[in-house]
């Protein structure tokens, strides 16, 4: 049994909540107020049901955003709600993402960083709370250019620890919390 997709416009809206909420909200990215609030996100959901089609829109996305000023778009958000819904077959087309940075010599100025409801870091369990800082409501390719995340980085003198102090949030705020966040209009 299949269900349908949310229309495009409840899909960016709850990806945007998402992103309020949990990425700025929580602080898990310390970058993504700026852009955010400058409307420097552009956020695409795809209608592709496979693997391949999402693929066209992944290198039309990445050619749009090369040829882009990042005053107008500096990151884009791939939504794709009707494949890859499976976080290994997901996990998997990483490497394939990641072909077509470098098919499309664009290795050094984009790159492609990972969203999805199932994310799960390596040794961990499925249902263990630090997965949810890449959990996202719908399977989401981040295209972000290399210069904005060195900018970032240079400005963020602790980035290197990010990720621990994400995984920290999450342990405090544990699986109620989330559920709580999530569910606050």
């Amino acid at each position: 049994m299949t269900t349908a997709t949310p229309d495009h416009d409840a899909v960016i809206a709850a990806t945007e909540t998402w992103l309020e909420k949990a990425v700025i909200g929580l602080n898990l990215c310390p970058f993504a107020k700026a852009v955010h609030v400058k409307k420097q996100i552009r956020y695409v959901v795809s209608d592709a049901t496979t693997p391949e089609a999402l693929l066209v829109t992944l290198m039309d996305e990445l050619q749009l955003l090369s040829d882009t000023d990042p005053e107008a778009i500096d990151t884009t958000l791939i939504i794709h709600p009707d494949v890859l819904q499976d976080f290994e077959d997901y996990n998997e087309f990483l490497d394939v993402a990641d072909a077509a940075l470098e098919d499309m010599d664009l290795i050094g100025e984009l790159q492609v960083a990972s969203f999805h409801p199932q994310y799960q870091f390596a040794d961990t369990h499925a249902n263990d709370i630090d997965n949810y800082t890449n959990r996202s409501p719908y399977p989401t390719l981040h295209l972000l250019r290399e210069d904005s995340v060195e900018r970032a980085v240079e400005a963020f003198p602790e980035a290197a620890d990010i990720f621990e102090k994400n995984i920290e949030t999450l342990r405090k705020l544990g699986h109620d919390g989330w559920d709580q966040l999530m569910l606050v209009k």
